[in-house]
């Protein structure tokens, strides 16, 4: 196997010659990354045509995760201050797995075309800055004891006279 150690920390500062730039042509490949959550703020990868394996430490406890290539969503770019970064993404944003960092926007797009058709996965758009989601509405006390129809429903009384008869006789049924 070959091994291609990279250390990467977040973003890079400009001129920086430490960017992160992965052979899609030399896999398998190890390499560190950084994780905030992982001791030591390093987790080690592994990548294979068909699969990765993450190694991390998490308070003293060592783990090594297996994700199939084909459970990732595609080869996305995510922005950076003064660069992009070429991610193998995946539904839990911790385990997508950096490529390539670079200010160089036609470096990003070959690299994205190429790590797509290794992957044979699609690529994914740049995301845009989202804005968070409105909060939802917190639980309320009176929906506990009344049903849902009965809080929209009006109080008795406003029936007015569509109640009434007048003027006509009234059927009783005796026993």
């Amino acid at each position: 196997m070959r091994h291609q150690t990279v250390a990467t920390g977040g973003a890079f500062p400009a001129g920086s010659s430490s960017a992160l730039r992965l052979d899609p042509h030399s896999l398998p490949v190890l390499f560190d990354a950084h994780d905030q959550r992982a001791d030591g703020s390093v987790r080690h990868i592994e990548l294979h045509r068909e699969r990765v394996v993450l190694h991390r430490a998490l308070r003293g406890m060592r783990m090594a995760i297996n994700v199939r290539v084909s459970d990732f969503l595609g080869v996305a770019v995510r922005g950076l201050d003064d660069a992009k970064m070429l991610v193998l993404a995946h539904r839990d944003p911790a385990l997508s797995i950096p490529l390539c960092v670079s200010a160089d926007r036609v470096e990003i797009d070959t690299a994205w075309q190429m790590w797509s058709a290794i992957f044979g996965l699609p690529q994914l758009p740049e995301e845009k800055v989202r804005e968070p989601a409105p909060r939802r509405r917190r639980h309320n006390a009176i929906r506990e004891r009344r049903p849902k129809f009965l809080v929209r429903r009006r109080a008795g009384g406003l029936l007015g006279d569509a109640g009434l008869y007048h003027g006509e006789r009234e059927i009783i049924a005796r026993d």
